[in-house]
């Protein structure tokens, strides 16, 4: 995805936010565009607060003059603006390619709308080409990985293969939660729901990156500007 184009996305974004809004801030480096963008405005006069959905996005946001609340402290989330590694025609989302996806998914639950900034590459027919990362309580973490790979097996996804997510030499990505992230690269998902349904029964995962019901409104990027999918739009 070319500057141009996210930047494009994440103005097109800015045109949801009304003043006084309560504001979900995500992550990754076209939500980091939006956050840049949105501190231009800030500058300018428009009263709003946001939350954060990882350390770094909260670094970034006060850097610029943000105001951040602590999510501890709000009553409401009036809108979240976030970016996505897959969507598909019912817009759910594959998310946690920036290893953030716990929160990024507490705060979208807490919102009233979401919408994903994103670019056209991002769109598929069927979610599972990007790897779905899970988030794991590092305890039993290998047993938790192979009752991730007998589910997925159980679910048809035979050439599904597991890797924990490094970060750098030989040691494990830990997330700002301290958990570890396994990208589970299942090439395709059958069924987002029931692969959701069934991750969700596993102790051991904290979280996974299947985001269903929660976007409101994609925004694609493009060169020359951008085109919108909104809940109820879906084909």
């Amino acid at each position: 995805m070319s500057e141009t184009a996210k930047r494009n996305a994440a103005e097109a974004a800015l045109t949801l936010v009304e003043p006084g809004m309560v504001l979900g801030l995500g992550t990754g480096s076209t939500a980091a565009i939006f956050v840049r963008l949105l501190a231009e405005k800030v500058k300018a006069g428009l009263d709003i607060v946001g939350t954060p959905t990882s350390e770094a996005t909260d670094r970034l946001a006060k850097e610029l003059g943000i105001r951040i609340v602590d999510p501890n402290e709000l009553t409401r989330i009036d809108l979240t603006i976030d970016g996505a590694d897959e969507f598909d025609p019912q817009l759910r989302l594959i998310k946690g390619g920036g290893a953030a996806l716990l929160r990024e998914k507490i705060i979208a639950d807490a919102s009233t709308r979401m919408a994903v900034i994103t670019d056209p590459s991002k769109e598929v027919a069927q979610l599972g080409r990007f790897p779905l990362p899970i988030e794991i309580n590092p305890f039993a973490a290998e047993l938790t990985r192979r009752q991730i790979d007998i589910t997925a097996e159980m679910l048809g996804m035979t050439q599904a293969t597991s890797s924990w997510r490094m970060a750098t030499g030989e040691s494990r990505l830990r997330t700002d939660g301290g958990h570890m992230i396994l990208d589970l690269n299942c090439v395709a998902i059958p069924d987002a729901n029931e692969l959701a349904a069934a991750l969700d029964v596993i102790p051991g995962v904290v979280e996974h990156g299947l985001f269903i019901g929660y976007a409101d409104i994609v925004i694609i990027g493009e060169e020359t500007g951008a085109r919108t999918i909104e809940r109820g739009d879906e084909t």
